[in-house]
């Protein structure tokens, strides 16, 4: 065991000593920041719902790189978030979830103090090999109510897409017109009393346009739809990369609810139209404040 871990250690220091000195600046910020999350840990290293900082540190870098690099990553009123537990809900595109990834990132290297935006994942994700232990080390759990109360009690941020699969996956002629959004996210902020905070996410409706979607395709192989793009499946998995197109995060004032989550549907459902409205003028002024889809 010894003799593996003086291997593995090994192997990482010399993939180190190969990385350009902008990466290692990158590692070393993102390990600087994750240290300085307010979560609790254990005398082990990790916190009640197996976040290990270490691997969320080394998990990060690629998406960081995509941030700063690739996507070019603008946030606007990130100071807006409220400390303690509260909801993040955003608009949701682009076939794969890269907008999560920068919302992720944003939290993590541009909120003071930094945060983690725990992502609440699919119900099929424990089903993959080394998935759910990667997804729990990383920070993120599968998306049960019970997982996201326990969460939200515990002080953590909380990241929603109440768009789902309609959103991520819509065609290009929809983009910025936000599909049906579910109750679950606003009886879980009255049950828990906390705070929502609209987000706006500029960029990701064009990062992989959607020509068509074949749903009944998609159920037919196991996956939740199936896109056609420009590139895909023309070019497999290759088709799926997102354009480099600029992302524009804007975060909206805290909007806090009074009520029960057990109240009549139609009750509810006119504080979720509230936050609808507030994410589509978020959208509305983000599109209109950029120069152009790539700048």
């Amino acid at each position: 065991m010894a003799q593996r871990n003086g291997l593995l250690e090994g192997i990482r220091d010399l993939a180190g000593s190969a990385m350009p000195s902008g990466v290692k600046e990158l590692q070393r910020e993102i390990a600087d920041r994750v240290r300085k999350i307010p979560t609790m840990l254990n005398e082990f290293g990790y916190d009640a719902f197996g976040l290990h900082p270490e691997t969320a540190s080394r998990q990060m870098l690629a998406a960081a790189l995509a941030y700063r690099y690739y996507f070019r990553v603008e946030t606007f009123g990130i100071e807006r978030v409220p400390p303690g537990g509260v909801l993040l809900i955003s608009n949701h595109a682009g076939q794969l979830p890269f907008d999560g990834m920068m919302l992720v990132v944003a939290m993590l290297l541009e909120g003071e103090p930094p945060r983690l935006a725990r992502g609440m994942g699919e119900y099929w994700i424990p089903q993959l090999p080394f998935m759910s232990w990667a997804a729990e080390r990383g920070g993120n759990l599968v998306g049960t109510p019970e997982n996201c109360v326990a969460l939200l009690e515990a002080g953590e941020c909380v990241m929603v897409f109440p768009e789902g699969v309609r959103g991520m996956n819509k065609t290009f002629d929809q983009r910025y017109q936000l599909q049906r959004f579910g109750q679950g996210f606003m009886r879980l902020a009255l049950q828990t009393g906390t705070p929502i905070v609209p987000v706006g996410i500029v960029g990701s409706e064009e990062q992989n346009p959607g020509l068509a979607n074949f749903e009944s395709l998609g159920k037919l192989l196991g996956m939740p739809a199936f896109p056609i793009t420009p590139m895909f499946p023309l070019l497999g998995p290759l088709g799926m990369l997102p354009l480099p197109v600029k992302y524009r995060v804007h975060f909206g004032e805290p909007i806090h609810f009074d009520g029960k989550s057990s109240d009549e549907d139609e009750v509810v459902q006119q504080k979720v139209d509230r936050v609808r409205v507030a994410i589509d003028d978020l959208l509305a002024d983000g599109r209109e404040q950029r120069e152009g889809v790539f700048r």
